[in-house]
């Protein structure tokens, strides 16, 4: 569809922009503070005016696009030139076979770290008194007082590198991160640190043979971190890294299967004051330790059992992020008081257990109970007869809190005779080392059994190793040794991360047409790509939302109330649904409707699902052509012509040799025959040659503007631009370049990964022969030509809103919505992801919650905002959404892998941090070893 735009600066002064060839393809909207007029004359591009001025704008006559020579240009190819419809399911199937592909070379790549990484181990003896100098990331490069290198340090040669996000590393070599609560020469971490070395070859040879990769890395059991490239880790303002690889997810969804798990924590009046804490420290970190696979309730008891959250009672919830904080918010209510009756707390525990097991509703694989106690007067072996013996289905972990130990014996007779693990926490620092033991206990089945499950996150950002938004494949490493086999020895886990910059890469755009897109979700429901998905409040910001990892694809595909689309993707299932959306354009500013046409399909090896939206109209169909390679050459390479800089007509990041190339320059390569080897897109680079051929003739017109300007400065064109659904822009400069006319506020403006540029959508969705006025919302005061309307100030705007707020008992606002809802009736609509306008910046609380507003209650979860007036009643009903929310599980696809325990496993290996009295142990050892021979 052809589009005259004309664009208008309301006042001389504004930015100018650098030629095209300098922006390698940023050549879109120029900038989208200025006002911009269309008028649709065909199917195929979008060509724009920039001119001076500030007078009305009449239509423009097509004998513009005449007088250019382009439709002459078109007859010529006129006959060779059709239009196809697309076939949607054949996209996306195309389009999930590409990302296996990319997924199974990361997964290989991984894969041979494992088998690098065990082997070593296997070849490695332990030596207590090993000396070894390493590079440990904190401390490279550093120097004492006499300009010495210090200990653990040394010259690491750092470069800096744009494939990793222009940080300084070292390709050649890995570094090693020590948390600050451990000893960096501990002889464990020495030894590991060691025979770990071995993994620097493999690091380099996997980048070598994949170019695309970036972090590559081994979290050790011990707790340090091994990553590639190596790189300078800096302290925060109190000298600490609390980085610890072990309860990072990728770790622990490796590590361990999904489990249910019970916390019961001992509110007894002997744990009063530090020991209470130290409990809601360990508590906290238990939570840390579970992920989306995982589910759990917690019990805090003495002579009564209490919920800690009183809606959950008798069932567990998914440990998502959402809700473990909900849970942790409510550990800072318990108080100290009472006696402890740990037999009815452990009898509700195994019944909690054994009912949930039975609705198939959770893990349906590992079961544990955590015990955080002072103490135990007797062993309760009449509940586990009851409940978990002969099969000892439900582990137990008791932590002991306190210095005290006269109670231990009882305690770890009890992880013994239930295939557990005993710890003893005396301080606050103890509290994460002894937690992160339970996770080798729950491997050891995995261990034993040998498998090497590969495992993928949700997408995530972890500044401590990379700023960018990835996923991550990852596997368990285990010991080899024959006389550790019984014993499950969990060495650490290895990954790899991708960025999700590079599935996007692989979209087909074109294919796609101006308002589709491709997007990816987990097992989960959870987001891996989509348009939607963003990290950030607003774009350049460090602050991130906090649930950006954990958003479901309801919350952005709303209009799929009944989760059709959702559920069929989370199940892997390949089929088609369609129906009615509206979609904002412009940062959420404008809102267009439109009719979806969605396919999708499963990820072979992988827990993900891939989608394509098609927009009927617009995305259905697709304009074809064919030209000379001589003259589609010749004219791609004019210095007018660029590229989408985020599209992939050619992947040059595969292979090292390509890295320098262009896309341009790649393309010309490959079509001539002369890097047969490079993988490019022939279909999508022969239709940019066609449209670089039929668009050639605009350069002559642009030249003729350009003289005629020259004789009236002042006025008349300033820029002229077009772009096509295949990527392809050209501009023309009529002022003079002595800035970047470009801003980073002008992402929309640009052809990116995700989405055509604004200017671009908007000229194809008017009717054609009508004209589009698109008035800045973000132009200074400087620049204003008129304004009718009033001011005030936010504050005066927000409290006037509140006030009549309290008019009604509740309403729900969203940027498209503002519904009433009468007393007594509930309907939880779905807004979309943006903000609405009036809302302040600062005021945003995207966890559920409640922020005070002066007389009324606003209750947030995600991009929903409810207010509510200040009533008792109000107040109950939201309890009770609150509550519903957290017992409401959507469907998910359970992971294939579950090893919940083992028959060879030594359970005597149950704990160490105190030993049996030799009396006691004399009259147990017997009753263990005829349980543990049931």
């Amino acid at each position: 569809m052809h589009s005259l735009q004309i664009q208008l600066h309301p006042l001389p002064g504004h930015p100018t922009w650098t030629s095209p060839a300098n922006q390698r393809g940023r050549c879109g909207m120029c900038n989208l503070r200025n006002g911009l007029i269309s008028l649709e004359i065909s199917l195929r591009l979008n060509y724009a005016l920039h001119v001076t001025g500030h007078t009305a704008v009449a239509p423009v006559s097509a004998t513009l696009y005449d007088s250019s020579g382009y439709f002459q240009k078109y007859k010529e190819f006129e006959k060779s030139v059709r239009v196809e419809e697309i076939d949607g399911m054949k996209v996306v199937k195309n389009l999930a076979v590409k990302m296996e592909e990319m997924f199974r070379r990361k997964a290989e790549a991984t894969r041979r770290l494992v088998e690098a990484a065990e082997e070593a181990h296997h070849q490695h003896e332990e030596n207590p008194d090993l000396q070894y100098e390493y590079f440990n990331a904190v401390l490279i490069n550093e120097v004492d007082e006499e300009g010495n290198n210090v200990e653990l340090g040394g010259e690491f040669i750092l470069e800096p590198s744009d494939h990793f996000n222009n940080l300084s590393v070292n390709l050649s070599l890995s570094v090693v991160q020590v948390p600050t609560n451990m000893y960096n020469k501990d002889p464990d971490i020495v030894n590991g640190v060691y025979w770990s070395e071995a993994l620097n070859k493999v690091f380099v040879d996997n980048f070598e043979r994949d170019p695309t990769l970036i972090w590559q890395y081994f979290g050790s059991a011990k707790g340090f971190f091994r990553q590639y490239p190596g790189v300078k880790w800096h302290p925060d303002e109190h000298g600490v890294i609390g980085f610890d690889c072990r309860n990072r997810k990728w770790y622990i969804q490796a590590a361990t299967s999904p489990k249910d798990v019970v916390i019961l924590v001992d509110v007894s009046g002997s744990m009063k004051g530090l020991r209470l804490t130290i409990a809601r420290q360990t508590v906290s970190s238990i939570l840390d330790t579970l992920g989306d696979d995982d589910f759990f309730n917690i019990i805090a008891y003495n002579q009564e059992i209490h919920y800690v959250e009183p809606c959950l009672n008798g069932t567990l919830v998914r440990a998502d992020r959402t809700n473990k904080d909900h849970f942790r918010e409510h550990l800072d209510k318990l108080f100290a008081k009472g006696i402890g009756l740990l037999g009815d707390a452990l009898t509700e525990a195994f019944m909690i257990l054994s009912d949930f097991n039975q609705t198939g509703r959770g893990s349906v694989c590992s079961q544990a109970i955590m015990l955080v106690t002072d103490g135990a007067t007797e062993m309760y072996d009449d509940v586990f007869e009851k409940y978990n013996w002969p099969e000892r289905k439900v582990r137990l972990f008791p932590y002991l809190i306190g210095r005290e130990s006269a109670f231990a014996d009882n305690l770890k007779w009890m992880a013994c005779a239930n295939k557990g693990y005993f710890s003893q926490i005396s301080t606050l620092a103890d509290v994460q080392e002894n937690v992160m033991r339970y996770l080798h206990v729950m491997s050891r089945p995995k261990v034993i059994d040998h498998e090497h499950d590969t495992v993928w996150t949700e997408a995530y950002v972890d500044s401590a190793v990379s700023p960018t938004l990835t996923t991550t494949v990852a596997m368990p490493v285990f010991s080899t040794k024959n006389e550790t086999k019984n014993q499950g020895i969990l060495l650490g886990v290895v990954g790899t991360d991708i960025p999700l910059q590079e599935l996007m890469k692989l979209i087909p755009k074109h294919m796609l047409g101006i308002h589709g897109y491709a997007f990816a979700i987990t097992n989960n429901g959870y987001i891996l790509i989509h348009p939607d998905l963003r990290p950030l409040y607003q774009e350049g910001q460090k602050r991130r939302k906090p649930n950006y990892s954990s958003v479901d694809l309801s919350e952005v595909e709303w209009e799929d109330k009944d989760g059709i689309l959702r559920n069929a993707m989370v199940n892997r299932r390949t089929g088609t649904f369609s129906m009615e959306v509206k979609k904002t354009v412009d940062r959420g500013r404008r809102v267009l409707k439109m009719h979806n046409d969605y396919y999708y399909t499963d990820i072979k090896g992988t827990p993900f699902s891939v989608g394509v939206a098609l927009s009927r109209g617009h995305g259905k169909y697709f304009f074809r052509g064919n030209v000379s390679l001589e003259a589609g050459l010749r004219d791609l390479e004019q210095p007018d012509v660029a590229l989408a800089d985020e599209w992939t007509y050619c992947n040059i990041e595969e292979e090292h040799e390509h890295r320098h190339l262009t896309q341009i320059q790649a393309i010309k390569l490959f079509m001539t025959g002369r890097r047969p080897h490079l993988k490019c897109d022939r279909e999508l680079i022969q239709e940019v040659l066609f449209d670089a051929v039929v668009t050639a003739p605009l350069e002559a017109y642009w030249t003729g503007l350009a003289l005629n300007k020259s004789e009236n400065s002042d006025k008349g064109v300033e820029i002229a631009f077009l772009g096509t659904r295949t990527g392809l822009s050209r501009t023309n400069l009529f002022v003079p370049v002595d800035q970047d006319f470009l801003t980073a506020e002008d992402k929309e403006g640009v052809f990116n990964a995700d989405h055509f540029p604004l200017w671009y959508k908007r000229a194809a969705e008017q009717v054609p022969g009508t004209f589009v006025y698109s008035i800045p919302f973000s132009t200074g005061i400087q620049n204003i030509m008129k304004s009718v309307g009033i001011q005030m100030k936010l504050e005066y705007f927000q409290k006037k809103f509140w006030t009549a707020c309290r008019q009604v008992t509740t309403h729900q606002v969203s940027q498209q919505f503002f519904i009433q809802k009468s007393r007594g009736k509930t309907m939880m609509v779905p807004c979309d992801t943006e903000y609405p306008a009036f809302v302040s910046e600062r005021t945003i609380k995207e966890t559920t919650g409640n922020i005070e507003c002066g007389g009324c209650i606003r209750c947030c979860k995600n991009h929903i905002l409810l207010i509510y007036s200040y009533t008792l009643d109000s107040f109950e009903h939201n309890e009770s959404l609150k509550c519903e929310r957290l017992k409401y599980q959507k469907d998910r696809k359970k992971p294939e892998s579950c090893h919940p325990f083992h028959p060879e496993e030594n359970a005597m290996e149950c704990g160490s941090a105190t030993r049996f009295s030799s009396p006691l142990a004399a009259a147990l050892l017997p009753l263990i070893t005829a349980t543990i021979s049931r």
